[in-house]
């Protein structure tokens, strides 16, 4: 077996390479004049290929289908394909008439030249439901788990409800409290924003998401909680966009950080031990 990764994914590939002590091959990628891009995988390749990219932002989706081909070209028989952050998948449903399905058309394009598909934290597990091939849904909870056990974390905030359940999965991992923030409206202008069960006075308190994009949920989150007296607040997600205002909004709180899967500056907890596990499980 040999692991390749495109462009976006570099980093996270060899690393994931090394835990499994198997050879990783960097594919050579260019880009024309015009923009198009040029993908090559040089010298021999196994018949089973570990493919790590993150398809973000969208030509790394381009990327990825190149080196999908480029792979079946020179004869390799199963093709594991691993996406970090899988670009386009929060729009899972159709919200109004006319819209395409973002995630439902990736999936079409990705499975065409992929025989089993990894994922890490979808925004909705509805994204598997539309590939006819094996599919396995990962999450970042142990890696971030350690990250906040290094800050001294003793309570585990989501917040919102949504993502009530991977706070508690985090918390667990931790041995500590875990809660949401919920909104409650006093009167026509006035709203409170608080852990729904727990008391955040005098906590050191981890955030904690699955993308942070322009960070401010993060900064209203963080502003609440010092208000509730929060002794230290800490953010974490698995995907780190980091857009527009973020790094403004991310000095709401002490220390942040995000998984690399995304890789970037703030990418200071590493997925590749979970991706590798999952591998060695096929």
């Amino acid at each position: 077996m040999n692991v390749i990764a495109g462009s976006a994914s570099i980093g996270l590939g060899e690393k994931v390479a090394r835990i499994l002590g198997e050879d990783f091959i960097r594919p050579h990628v260019e880009r024309f004049p015009d923009g198009e891009l040029y993908v090559r995988i040089d010298g021999d390749v196994d018949e089973e290929v570990v493919l790590i990219q993150t398809t973000y932002p969208n030509e790394k989706i381009i990327e990825l289908f190149l080196l999908q081909d480029a792979l079946r070209e020179i004869g390799v028989k199963k093709i594991i394909t691993v996406i970090p952050y899988f670009g386009y998948s929060r729009q899972d449903k159709i919200f109004k008439k006319g819209e395409a399905i973002s995630a439902r058309a990736m999936v079409r394009h990705i499975e065409m030249n992929a025989d089993y598909f990894i994922g890490m934290d979808l925004h909705s597990e509805n994204v598997l439901t539309w590939f006819d091939i094996q599919t396995k849904h990962l999450h970042a909870t142990k890696p971030i788990a350690e990250w906040l056990k290094t800050k001294g974390v003793d309570m585990v905030i989501s917040p919102d409800k949504g993502g009530y359940k991977r706070a508690r999965y985090v918390a667990q991992e931790m041995g500590v409290e875990f809660d949401y923030l919920e909104k409650t409206r006093l009167s026509g202008t006035e709203v409170i924003i608080k852990p729904k069960n727990l008391d955040a006075e005098g906590k050191t308190v981890g955030i904690v998401d699955d993308i942070i994009s322009t960070g401010g949920t993060i900064a209203r989150a963080a502003d609440q909680l010092r208000e509730q007296g929060a002794k230290r607040i800490y953010a974490v997600c698995t995907h780190g966009l980091f857009i527009g205002r973020a790094m403004e909004n991310m000095r709401k709180v002490n220390d942040f950080a995000a998984t690399d899967t995304i890789e970037g500056g703030n990418s200071k907890i590493t997925v590749a031990g979970v991706i590798a596990e999952s591998i060695k499980s096929l």
